[in-house]
């Protein structure tokens, strides 16, 4: 390729980049809205506020990166859905896409940074059955055909009861179940620690990692390519 011919070619988004805007689209025709927040976190919106005990395992230097005593680069994005419903009153329906951070060793299925998408309801009627039928239409419409889910009993300290969620998959080595998000009723503390009244109103959320989606749409084996900077990768998408 000359210099002319290098200067003219055209770019590319990201295929994170790409999934964002997807995901968004198809929540955003169920209802949702869209929520931001940062990255560098206060450890009362990314601990304190989601109902983690100060003794959980997640806030050991060995899982969290501390900036100093009270910041930290967030572990999730549910501390946006705090500073959210500190703001507004119910009904609420938000999606939550964004970067996240774990101190933790890289290989073929962990990063240290990573992208999350997390999904907030609160509402009259919200319950599991509507949880499972919210994802199985956005999993539905990401993958392309009809997705069976199935929710495992689980334990997340911001919600109660929780489940572990896993979609049926269908590849080259046949059919497998795969974990792919958490979710559950939005705990009790949570909403009064937003200021929301518990007695009067119910939520649910989710979560998962978007990364993890496109692996296992496109049948990618490391998820270190996504911030390979490789153009070889990146330009397939």
């Amino acid at each position: 390729m000359n210099e002319k011919e290098r200067q003219n070619e055209k770019g590319y988004s990201h295929p994170i980049s790409q999934a964002i805007r997807e995901i968004n689209t198809i929540f955003f025709d169920m209802g949702f809205s869209f929520a931001d927040g940062p990255e560098l976190e206060t450890e009362y919106y990314n601990f304190d506020s989601l109902n983690v005990p100060k003794d959980h395992p997640s806030r050991d230097m060995q899982d969290t990166f501390w900036i100093d005593d009270t910041h930290v680069m967030r572990t999730h994005t549910s501390p946006v859905q705090v500073r959210y419903m500190e703001h507004r009153e119910p009904p609420l329906r938000i999606i939550v896409p964004g970067k996240a951070f774990r101190n933790e060793a890289t290989d073929a299925t962990h990063e240290a940074e990573f992208h999350q998408v997390e999904g907030l309801v609160v509402e009259e009627g919200a319950t599991l059955a509507t949880l499972k039928k919210t994802l199985e239409t956005f999993f539905s419409k990401f993958f392309g055909r009809d997705v069976p889910i199935r929710f495992r009993p689980g334990h997340f300290p911001f919600t109660e009861p929780s489940v572990e969620i896993d979609i049926l998959h269908k590849s080259a080595k046949g059919e497998e179940w795969l974990e792919v998000f958490g979710g559950g009723m939005v705990h009790p503390v949570v909403l009064k620690n937003a200021g929301i009244d518990p007695e009067k109103h119910r939520g649910f959320a989710f979560g998962g990692g978007i990364e993890r989606l496109l692996m296992i749409r496109h049948e990618i084996d490391d998820i270190r390519l996504f911030h390979s900077g490789d153009l070889r990768f990146t330009t397939q998408f």
